[in-house]
């Protein structure tokens, strides 16, 4: 059968354009970090320690991401790390990446829905959303048309030669986050060596190693993202 492409038509795809940086009041909307990484790395232990950490002094919204349920938003939702309606859930029906990379619309849709509650009630506008995949490989990447800034999050556990593997989401994320570092005796894993093939894939791009099982072990992210957070709303 042959199709007259001619004819076809697609739906809208927000991929890879700039979102606006603006509500439409003019005033600068909140910053948007994505939060991606392999199946059981911490993705959802880093976003509740971040809302601990950040909470008393920032006004967070956090949309999670799974394919046929909602369990990371009610494991946060059970922790109190956030009141209920600051917590959405996205169920994607399909791989995690595609729902934030490829057909961004649910989480687009979520995100802005968040936005313009916050906006418009007495609560204030947001500061920062947090968007958490759901677990993916390595290959995992946000639409710069969903998020501005993107962490990518491994674990110990999954060996040293992770970062030397690469991959987009070690290579590409803005920062880079090592999990469970406590883990590290227990499993056989050089922490300096991943260090290095860290540094030897990602250049300047920053590394950040995290044991949340520790008191305060989520604080390099946090500074990180206080950083972005400053650059976000000293901006134009």
């Amino acid at each position: 059968m042959h199709l007259d492409h001619d004819n076809l038509t697609f739906p809208h795809r927000h991929s890879y354009s700039a979102a606006d940086p603006h509500r439409p009041d003019g005033t600068r909307r909140a910053l948007r970090i994505g939060l991606g990484g392999p199946v059981g790395s911490g993705k959802t232990a880093t976003v509740a320690a971040l809302c601990r950490l950040l909470r008393d002094r920032l006004s967070i919204a956090v949309v999670t991401n799974d394919i046929y349920t909602r369990e990371d938003a009610e494991f946060l939702l059970r922790h109190a790390v956030l009141p209920p309606e600051r917590i959405t859930a996205v169920e994607t029906g399909a791989c995690p990446h595609t729902a934030i990379r490829d057909d961004i619309s649910a989480n687009l849709e979520a995100v802005e829905d968040l936005e313009a509650v916050f906006s418009s009630s007495g609560a204030g506008p947001l500061d920062l959303i947090l968007v958490e995949s759901g677990g993916d490989n390595l290959t995992a990447t946000f639409s710069k048309g969903l998020v501005d800034a993107q962490i990518f999050v491994i674990d110990v556990a999954g060996g040293d030669d992770i970062p030397r593997k690469g991959g987009p989401g070690v290579t590409t994320a803005d920062l880079l986050v090592v999990n469970k570092t406590d883990l590290a005796p227990y499993v056989g894993v050089d922490l300096e060596g991943m260090a290095r093939d860290a540094e030897a894939q990602r250049g300047d791009l920053p590394v950040a190693f995290t044991s949340l099982a520790a008191e305060g072990g989520v604080e390099p992210v946090a500074a990180w993202v206080r950083e972005r957070l400053a650059a976000w709303t000293a901006a134009p």
